[in-house]
């Protein structure tokens, strides 16, 4: 790894800054975006595309990259941003990787990757204006030069939509063993929390939220107030999210693992990004596992295995 990569626990992440443009009443607004490096798998221009019938309008159709068949979303369709005419030949795909699915979003301009700390982003608490989309769909926001504003997308949330990533939390059987403990889970996305929760719940465990890094640390120090010493005794588990604003999971994992009163508390990473830098990532930063998210007998085998490895 190269002085310039990413370290671990750096509370960093490198960004693909791309536009949308909007054409409006008093001209052409220009909307900066960005997306996880790690989720991207390359940026290409537009292929001759397949259409799909019965599809929603923002669907263009699918294409075959390298004998693997890509679905393919127009992103200003999906927000309900109408483009200046004329930009057909400028178009590019961006080819992304998250939850082990494959798929292709089309965006007016890649522009550059861009370097941020996690604690640049504040989380999107806001709706945007920007046609349909609102803050529900944006994951956080940051300031870049000029005064502008970079938005995250919530990229997942077009996946959901499209059904091709549906939890299956419900795969995780009623007949299985169950544990008893405190589980501490970080997510920024309440769907996410929702989702781990009821999986961890159904396995014995009772939940903490937190919804970053930072309000994981806290949590961990209320609960030292209670607990003292004996912390590792009742909390079982730490299960985080990597992406999340103020403070990241691997930067959160670092201050955990380096900290005597908790560093032998197990922390499973539980992501959207699939990617294998990523895992090994989440390994150096003391992690006892990756998971992506969310396959049920996965989780439950995994999560099984760490609990257990933890009670001897």
């Amino acid at each position: 790894m190269d002085d310039n990569s990413l370290k671990v626990g750096s509370n960093e992440m490198e960004l693909v800054d791309f536009r949308i443009l909007n054409q409006g009443e008093d001209g052409v607004y220009e909307g900066i975006y960005g997306i996880n490096v790690s989720k991207v798998r390359e940026i290409i221009r537009v292929p001759h595309l397949t259409e799909l019938p019965g599809t929603p309008d923002y669907i263009e159709g699918i294409f075959d990259l390298r004998s693997v068949v890509i679905p393919v979303v127009n992103l200003a369709k999906w927000m309900g941003i109408t483009p200046p005419e004329g930009l057909e030949k400028d178009l590019r795909i961006i080819i992304t990787e998250f939850n082990n699915v494959l798929i292709g979003f089309i965006v007016h301009e890649a522009k550059r990757i861009r370097r941020i700390n996690w604690g640049d982003i504040e989380p999107a608490t806001f709706a945007s204006g920007s046609g349909t989309l609102d803050g529900s769909k944006v994951t956080g926001v940051t300031k870049i030069e000029g005064d502008n504003v970079l938005l995250i997308l919530d990229l997942e949330s077009v996946v959901q939509d499209l059904g091709l990533y549906e939890p299956d939390v419900e795969a995780i059987p009623h007949d299985l063993e169950t544990f008893s403990g405190l589980a501490l889970i970080l997510d920024d996305s309440s769907t996410a929390r929702k989702i781990v929760k009821e999986a961890l719940t159904k396995m014995g465990f009772n939940v903490i939220e937190a919804i970053d890094g930072q309000e994981g640390l806290e949590k961990l120090e209320d609960l030292y107030g209670m607990y003292g010493d004996d912390i590792s005794k009742h909390l079982k588990l730490i299960l985080s999210d990597v992406e999340m604003p103020r403070m990241d999971g691997f930067h959160f994992a670092a201050n955990v693992k380096e900290d005597g009163r908790f560093f032998d508390i197990p922390i499973v990473f539980n992501s959207s990004i699939s990617d294998h830098f990523s895992e090994i990532r989440g390994k150096e930063a003391g992690a006892e596992a990756y998971l992506v998210k969310f396959e049920a007998s996965t989780f439950y085998d995994e999560v099984s295995r760490v609990v257990r490895a933890h009670m001897k």
